[in-house]
C-alpha cells in the first residue's frame, strides 16, 4: 500500500493525537512530512516527542507565514489542521486551493461567514475535507445510533441532553485562548459541536430553528467577587496568590505543559495558565438551548462548565419507547497527560425502556483507548485501512457545518434574545 503523506499546521495540545498516531501505530500507511506553527519552540518540542517516543526522523518545520512554501516543497496528500479555531478556515481553504485534501480538528470553524467560505472553496476546488468527530466512534454513542436505526424506540420526537464539564477540564477553557469568544466561538461552538453532531448523527437529521440562553455565572472576576474572593492574579506562574487557588495550574510542575507552553511563551506571549477568575473572559459557562430539527424532533440541551464531575446524560423519546445514556468520564486537562487518556470512561449505562415492555440495559463493547476505545477506530479510519462502517461515522464537511450551525445560531440567539433560523446562516446547495 502506498503511504499517504501529511503535513500538520498547529502543534498545540490537540496536535499530539494526530502526529503520535502517524509516528506510532500508522507509520506503515502514513508519513508525516512537516510541521507548521507560529511558535518554533513548540515545533521543536513536537519533533523531540517524535524522536524520543517513536524514533521518528526529525521533520522540517515552517513558521506560519511559510505555510504555502511548506505545501510547495513537501507536496503532501493531506493537510492536518489543528490550529486555534478562528484560523481553521484560513488553512483549510488555502490548502484546498493548493490541491490538498484536509483533515481538521473540530470545530470546523467559528462563524457562518467562515463556514460559507469553506463550503464555497470545496465546491470550487473539488477537494475533500474530513472533520474528526471522535465522539461518534465511542461504542456507547455508536450503539445509540444502532438502536435508533433498528427502530427500537420508533420515531424520535424529543431529546434531552445534559453535558457536565467539571472544575478541571471545564475550568481549563477559561485559562486558555478559548476564553476569548473571537478565538473559539465560545463553548457553544468549540465544545458543543461534538454534542450537536451526535444528535444529528443519532437522529439522521439537521437543525432547523435554535433558541438559547447563556451567561458567565461562575468564572470571571465579578462572580468571584460576589462570592467573597478578595485576592486575584493574572496568571499562576510566579504568583503567590495562585498557590492557594485550587483552580490554578502550575506549568512548571508538568513537564509537558512546561515544554509546550512555559518554555514557548517567550516567542508569542501566550499564557496557558491565566486565572479563571480574571477579567477578559467573553465566553459563557452556563448555557441552555432549544432546537427544532428538520425531521420534526425537538431537543432541550444544557452545558455547564463548573460541575463536580465530568460526563453526560441523554434521554431520547420515541413513539415506541425511550433510550437513556449515562456516562461519567475521567478528569483531565488538555496536554496534561497522554492523549489516549482524554475522555476515558469511568462508568456507562445505556438503558432501553420499551413502551409496553420490561426495561433492560444494553451491554456496551468497550475497548482500550480514549472515548471507550473509539479514538483508535477513528484514527484507523483516517490514517490506516478503514473497515466497512454501517453507521457512516466518517464525518465530512456537511456534517461539520451542520454541527457548528447549531452553536453559531445559539450564540446569535443568546445575543438577540430571539430564535435563529439555520437556513439564514449558510447556503449548502
Amino acid at each position: 500500500m502506498t503511504k499517504k503523506t501529511y503535513v500538520q499546521v498547529g502543534v498545540g495540545g490537540r496536535a499530539r493525537f494526530f502526529y503520535e498516531a502517524i509516528a506510532g501505530t500508522f507509520r506503515e500507511t502514513a508519513e508525516l512530512k512537516a510541521f507548521c506553527d507560529t511558535n518554533q519552540t513548540r515545533m521543536n518540542y513536537a519533533n523531540q516527542v517524535l524522536q524520543e517516543r517513536y524514533d521518528y526522523p526529525e521533520i522540517p518545520t515552517y513558521k506560519a507565514e511559510d505555510f504555502e512554501k511548506m505545501i510547495e516543497e513537501q507536496k503532501p496528500d493531506f493537510v492536518i489542521v489543528t490550529t486555534i479555531d478562528r484560523t481553521h478556515d484560513k488553512y483549510i481553504c488555502r490548502a484546498m486551493e493548493l490541491g490538498c485534501d484536509v483533515i481538521t480538528e473540530k470545530p470546523l470553524t467559528t462563524d457562518e461567514k467562515k463556514a460559507q467560505h469553506i463550503v464555497d472553496t470545496i465546491k470550487k476546488t473539488g477537494q475533500d475535507l474530513r472533520v474528526t468527530f471522535n465522539y461518534r466512534y465511542a461504542p456507547y454513542n455508536t450503539m445509540m445510533r444502532d438502536l435508533i436505526m433498528k427502530d427500537t424506540i420508533g420515531k424520535v420526537s424529543q431529546v434531552h441532553f445534559e453535558w457536565l464539564l467539571n472544575t478541571s477540564h471545564g475550568a481549563d477553557y477559561f485559562r486558555r485562548w478559548h476564553r476569548d469568544k473571537r478565538n473559539s466561538g465560545g463553548l457553544m461552538v468549540h465544545k458543543s459541536t461534538h454534542h450537536f453532531d451526535l444528535v444529528n448523527f443519532w437522529l439522521g437529521t439537521t437543525p432547523e430553528t435554535v433558541f438559547a440562553l447563556g451567561d458567565l455565572k461562575f468564572y470571571g472576576k465579578a462572580n468571584a467577587e460576589e462570592r467573597g474572593v478578595k485576592t486575584f492574579y493574572n496568571r499562576a506562574y510566579g504568583s503567590e496568590a495562585a498557590k492557594e487557588d485550587s483552580f490554578a495550574i502550575h506549568l512548571e510542575d508538568n513537564p509537558r505543559l512546561k515544554a509546550m507552553y512555559l518554555d514557548a511563551e517567550k516567542e508569542d506571549g501566550y499564557y496557558r495558565d491565566q486565572s479563571v477568575f480574571g477579567d477578559g473572559i467573553s465566553i459563557e459557562d452556563t448555557m441552555n438551548v432549544l432546537v427544532q430539527y428538520n425531521n420534526g424532533a425537538q431537543m432541550s440541551y444544557s452545558l455547564n462548565a463548573y460541575m463536580p464531575y465530568e460526563g453526560f446524560h441523554v434521554a431520547i423519546n420515541g413513539d415506541k419507547g425511550r433510550l437513556e445514556l449515562h456516562v461519567v468520564e475521567n478528569t483531565y486537562i488538555n496536554s496534561g497527560g497522554d492523549p489516549e487518556n482524554e475522555g476515558v470512561v469511568k462508568g456507562v449505562h445505556l438503558l432501553v425502556y420499551p413502551m409496553h415492555g420490561k426495561p433492560y440495559e444494553v451491554e456496551i463493547p468497550m475497548a482500550e483507548g480514549g472515548h471507550g476505545g473509539g479514538d483508535p477506530v477513528l484514527l484507523n479510519d483516517i490514517f490506516g485501512e478503514p473497515d466497512k462502517d454501517p453507521y457512516n461515522r466518517a464525518a465530512g464537511y456537511i456534517d461539520g457545518v451542520n454541527s457548528i450551525l447549531t452553536g453559531i445560531a445559539a450564540n446569535k440567539s443568546m445575543a438577540s434574545g430571539l430564535p435563529v433560523y439555520i437556513k439564514d446562516l449558510v447556503d449548502l446547495n
